[in-house]
Protein backbone atom coordinates (compact mmCIF):
# COMPACT_ATOMS: atom_id res chain seq x y z
CA UNK A 1 0.00 0.00 0.00
CA UNK A 2 2.78 2.34 -1.13
CA UNK A 3 1.91 6.14 -1.89
CA UNK A 4 -1.59 5.94 -0.40
CA UNK A 5 -2.80 8.81 2.37
CA UNK A 6 -5.28 7.52 5.39
CA UNK A 7 -7.13 10.40 7.23
CA UNK A 8 -7.77 8.51 10.77
CA UNK A 9 -10.48 10.86 13.46
CA UNK A 10 -9.93 10.30 16.41
CA UNK A 11 -6.39 8.78 16.34
CA UNK A 12 -4.59 10.16 19.80
CA UNK A 13 -5.68 7.01 21.50
CA UNK A 14 -7.13 3.44 21.51
CA UNK A 15 -8.68 1.99 18.72
CA UNK A 16 -7.71 5.40 16.58
CA UNK A 17 -4.06 5.06 17.74
CA UNK A 18 -3.78 1.15 16.53
CA UNK A 19 -5.46 2.35 13.44
CA UNK A 20 -2.68 4.63 12.00
CA UNK A 21 -0.07 2.66 13.60
CA UNK A 22 -1.00 -0.80 11.58
CA UNK A 23 -1.55 1.43 8.38
CA UNK A 24 1.99 2.96 9.02
CA UNK A 25 2.99 -0.91 9.46
CA UNK A 26 1.51 -1.25 5.91
CA UNK A 27 3.21 1.58 4.68
CA UNK A 28 0.86 3.76 4.39
CA UNK A 29 1.18 7.47 5.18
CA UNK A 30 -1.05 8.63 8.51
CA UNK A 31 -3.38 11.52 9.10
CA UNK A 32 -3.74 11.78 13.00
CA UNK A 33 -6.97 13.87 13.13
CA UNK A 34 -7.84 14.56 17.30
CA UNK A 35 -9.30 17.17 18.87
CA UNK A 36 -8.93 17.90 22.90
CA UNK A 37 -5.46 15.36 23.23
CA UNK A 38 -2.33 16.85 21.22
CA UNK A 39 0.63 15.38 23.06
CA UNK A 40 -1.30 11.68 22.88
CA UNK A 41 -1.08 12.12 19.10
CA UNK A 42 1.95 13.47 19.05
CA UNK A 43 3.49 10.71 21.08
CA UNK A 44 1.52 8.09 18.39
CA UNK A 45 2.98 10.58 15.70
CA UNK A 46 6.55 10.15 17.10
CA UNK A 47 6.13 6.54 18.03
CA UNK A 48 4.98 6.14 14.31
CA UNK A 49 8.01 7.61 13.31
CA UNK A 50 10.30 5.85 14.46
CA UNK A 51 9.39 2.45 13.55
CA UNK A 52 8.42 3.14 10.02
CA UNK A 53 9.29 5.19 6.97
CA UNK A 54 5.92 6.90 6.53
CA UNK A 55 5.08 10.59 6.51
CA UNK A 56 2.58 11.69 9.51
CA UNK A 57 0.50 14.70 10.21
CA UNK A 58 -1.32 15.87 13.17
CA UNK A 59 -4.28 17.71 12.87
CA UNK A 60 -6.75 19.17 15.45
CA UNK A 61 -10.19 19.56 14.43
CA UNK A 62 -13.56 18.85 16.04
CA UNK A 63 -15.51 16.98 13.87
CA UNK A 64 -18.85 17.55 14.79
CA UNK A 65 -18.34 21.52 13.63
CA UNK A 66 -18.57 21.53 10.11
CA UNK A 67 -16.06 24.71 9.37
CA UNK A 68 -13.43 22.42 11.15
CA UNK A 69 -13.96 19.71 9.06
CA UNK A 70 -13.23 20.92 5.80
CA UNK A 71 -10.15 23.21 7.46
CA UNK A 72 -9.29 19.90 8.39
CA UNK A 73 -9.34 18.38 4.86
CA UNK A 74 -8.30 21.28 3.21
CA UNK A 75 -5.21 21.09 5.37
CA UNK A 76 -4.48 17.43 4.43
CA UNK A 77 -5.30 17.84 0.59
CA UNK A 78 -2.54 21.12 0.59
CA UNK A 79 -0.22 19.01 2.37
CA UNK A 80 -0.55 15.48 0.61
CA UNK A 81 -2.19 16.87 -2.78
CA UNK A 82 -5.26 13.38 -2.05
CA UNK A 83 -7.04 11.49 0.55
CA UNK A 84 -7.43 7.56 -0.82
CA UNK A 85 -8.54 6.00 2.99
CA UNK A 86 -11.24 7.67 5.54
CA UNK A 87 -11.16 6.18 9.15
CA UNK A 88 -14.53 7.45 10.59
CA UNK A 89 -13.16 5.97 14.01
CA UNK A 90 -13.79 9.27 16.72
CA UNK A 91 -16.32 8.75 19.28
CA UNK A 92 -17.49 9.38 22.55
CA UNK A 93 -19.36 7.80 25.30
CA UNK A 94 -21.41 9.38 28.17
CA UNK A 95 -23.02 6.03 30.19
CA UNK A 96 -26.15 7.45 32.04
CA UNK A 97 -29.96 5.78 32.26
CA UNK A 98 -32.14 7.94 29.99
CA UNK A 99 -34.12 9.85 32.70
CA UNK A 100 -30.79 11.55 34.09
CA UNK A 101 -29.50 12.32 30.86
CA UNK A 102 -29.61 15.60 29.44
CA UNK A 103 -30.86 17.00 26.04
CA UNK A 104 -27.60 18.66 25.76
CA UNK A 105 -25.40 15.75 26.56
CA UNK A 106 -27.46 13.38 24.51
CA UNK A 107 -27.29 15.65 21.42
CA UNK A 108 -23.16 16.02 22.19
CA UNK A 109 -22.96 12.46 21.59
CA UNK A 110 -24.98 12.12 18.14
CA UNK A 111 -23.02 15.58 17.09
CA UNK A 112 -19.49 13.52 17.59
CA UNK A 113 -20.38 9.69 17.09
CA UNK A 114 -23.00 10.59 13.69
CA UNK A 115 -22.82 14.23 12.66
CA UNK A 116 -19.10 13.75 12.66
CA UNK A 117 -18.99 10.34 10.40
CA UNK A 118 -21.53 12.33 7.83
CA UNK A 119 -19.50 15.53 7.76
CA UNK A 120 -16.17 13.91 7.23
CA UNK A 121 -17.15 11.70 4.88
CA UNK A 122 -18.93 14.61 2.83
CA UNK A 123 -15.96 16.26 2.89
CA UNK A 124 -13.35 13.53 1.79
CA UNK A 125 -15.80 11.97 -0.10
CA UNK A 126 -15.91 14.83 -2.41
CA UNK A 127 -12.01 14.65 -2.51
CA UNK A 128 -12.33 11.13 -3.84
CA UNK A 129 -15.11 11.50 -5.92
CA UNK A 130 -13.18 14.08 -7.61
CA UNK A 131 -9.88 11.05 -8.07
CA UNK A 132 -12.29 8.63 -9.02
CA UNK A 133 -11.42 6.46 -6.21
CA UNK A 134 -11.35 5.59 -1.92
CA UNK A 135 -12.54 3.94 0.80
CA UNK A 136 -14.33 4.87 3.76
CA UNK A 137 -14.22 2.65 6.62
CA UNK A 138 -17.17 3.65 9.78
CA UNK A 139 -16.37 2.11 13.11
CA UNK A 140 -19.87 1.71 14.80
CA UNK A 141 -20.79 -0.93 17.57
CA UNK A 142 -22.92 -4.41 18.37
CA UNK A 143 -24.47 -1.69 20.54
CA UNK A 144 -25.82 -0.78 17.23
CA UNK A 145 -27.32 -4.26 16.74
CA UNK A 146 -28.26 -5.19 19.80
CA UNK A 147 -28.71 -3.52 22.48
CA UNK A 148 -28.88 -4.31 26.42
CA UNK A 149 -27.27 -1.33 27.66
CA UNK A 150 -29.88 1.30 28.29
CA UNK A 151 -27.18 3.55 29.88
CA UNK A 152 -26.04 4.24 26.34
CA UNK A 153 -28.67 4.57 24.76
CA UNK A 154 -27.42 7.81 22.98
CA UNK A 155 -24.17 6.58 22.17
CA UNK A 156 -26.39 3.11 20.71
CA UNK A 157 -28.66 5.40 18.66
CA UNK A 158 -25.81 7.47 16.91
CA UNK A 159 -23.66 4.06 16.33
CA UNK A 160 -27.11 2.63 14.88
CA UNK A 161 -27.09 5.87 13.11
CA UNK A 162 -23.43 5.28 11.58
CA UNK A 163 -24.66 1.73 10.24
CA UNK A 164 -27.83 3.38 8.18
CA UNK A 165 -24.97 6.24 7.01
CA UNK A 166 -22.77 3.53 5.55
CA UNK A 167 -25.40 1.88 3.47
CA UNK A 168 -26.61 5.26 2.06
CA UNK A 169 -22.82 6.30 1.35
CA UNK A 170 -22.09 3.63 -0.16
CA UNK A 171 -24.97 3.63 -2.67
CA UNK A 172 -24.47 7.24 -3.31
CA UNK A 173 -20.42 6.94 -3.98
CA UNK A 174 -20.62 3.67 -5.71
CA UNK A 175 -19.37 2.01 -8.00
CA UNK A 176 -15.33 4.29 -7.42
CA UNK A 177 -15.48 4.46 -3.84
CA UNK A 178 -16.55 1.40 -1.49
CA UNK A 179 -17.88 2.13 2.38
CA UNK A 180 -17.97 -0.71 4.65
CA UNK A 181 -18.67 -0.69 8.54
CA UNK A 182 -16.82 -2.20 11.57
CA UNK A 183 -19.02 -2.96 14.52
CA UNK A 184 -16.40 -3.70 17.61
CA UNK A 185 -18.06 -5.51 20.60
CA UNK A 186 -15.71 -4.95 24.00
CA UNK A 187 -12.57 -3.94 23.88
CA UNK A 188 -9.03 -3.13 25.73
CA UNK A 189 -9.24 0.77 25.61
CA UNK A 190 -10.22 3.72 27.95
CA UNK A 191 -13.96 3.42 27.14
CA UNK A 192 -13.82 -0.06 29.08
CA UNK A 193 -11.46 1.01 31.92
CA UNK A 194 -14.21 1.56 34.39
CA UNK A 195 -15.65 -1.48 34.73
CA UNK A 196 -15.05 -3.54 38.04
CA UNK A 197 -13.45 -7.01 37.64
CA UNK A 198 -17.01 -8.32 38.33
CA UNK A 199 -18.30 -6.46 35.31
CA UNK A 200 -15.48 -7.77 32.71
CA UNK A 201 -16.09 -11.40 34.03
CA UNK A 202 -19.88 -11.19 33.39
CA UNK A 203 -19.29 -9.78 30.00
CA UNK A 204 -16.10 -11.77 29.13
CA UNK A 205 -18.84 -14.48 29.96
CA UNK A 206 -21.02 -13.39 27.07
CA UNK A 207 -18.23 -13.51 24.48
CA UNK A 208 -17.64 -17.24 22.68
CA UNK A 209 -13.43 -16.40 22.69
CA UNK A 210 -13.88 -15.28 26.93
CA UNK A 211 -12.15 -12.05 26.66
CA UNK A 212 -11.94 -8.56 24.92
CA UNK A 213 -10.33 -7.42 22.06
CA UNK A 214 -7.20 -6.02 21.87
CA UNK A 215 -7.26 -2.33 20.12
CA UNK A 216 -4.93 -4.15 17.09
CA UNK A 217 -7.37 -6.19 16.44
CA UNK A 218 -10.09 -4.22 15.20
CA UNK A 219 -7.41 -2.20 13.27
CA UNK A 220 -5.82 -5.48 11.32
CA UNK A 221 -9.64 -5.60 9.95
CA UNK A 222 -9.96 -1.95 9.22
CA UNK A 223 -6.53 -1.96 6.80
CA UNK A 224 -7.75 -5.41 5.37
CA UNK A 225 -10.89 -3.75 4.17
CA UNK A 226 -8.58 -0.26 3.18
CA UNK A 227 -6.61 -2.76 0.95
CA UNK A 228 -6.72 -4.15 -2.39
CA UNK A 229 -7.83 -7.40 -0.62
CA UNK A 230 -11.02 -6.24 -0.17
CA UNK A 231 -11.67 -4.88 -3.45
CA UNK A 232 -15.39 -7.10 -3.73
CA UNK A 233 -16.29 -6.43 -0.09
CA UNK A 234 -18.76 -2.79 0.10
CA UNK A 235 -21.74 -1.74 1.89
CA UNK A 236 -20.92 -4.23 4.33
CA UNK A 237 -21.50 -4.15 8.20
CA UNK A 238 -18.85 -6.44 9.76
CA UNK A 239 -18.74 -7.64 13.63
CA UNK A 240 -15.54 -7.84 15.21
CA UNK A 241 -16.54 -8.84 19.08
CA UNK A 242 -15.12 -12.79 19.54
CA UNK A 243 -19.13 -13.71 18.87
CA UNK A 244 -21.45 -13.14 21.23
CA UNK A 245 -23.36 -15.26 23.29
CA UNK A 246 -26.96 -14.46 24.98
CA UNK A 247 -28.18 -17.36 25.90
Amino acid sequence: MSNVVALVTGASRGIGASIAMEFAKAGVHVVLNYNRHALMAEKVAEKIKEKYDVDVLCVKADISIEEEVEAMVNQVVDCFGKIDILVNNAGICKDSLLLDKSVSNFRKILDVNLIGTYLCSKYVGKVMLDRGSGKIINISSTNAIDTYYPESCDYDASKAGVISLTHNLAREFAPNISVNCICPGWVKTDMSEGLSIEQIREEEDKILLHRFAEAEEIAKVVVFLASSKASYINDSIIRVDGGRFYG
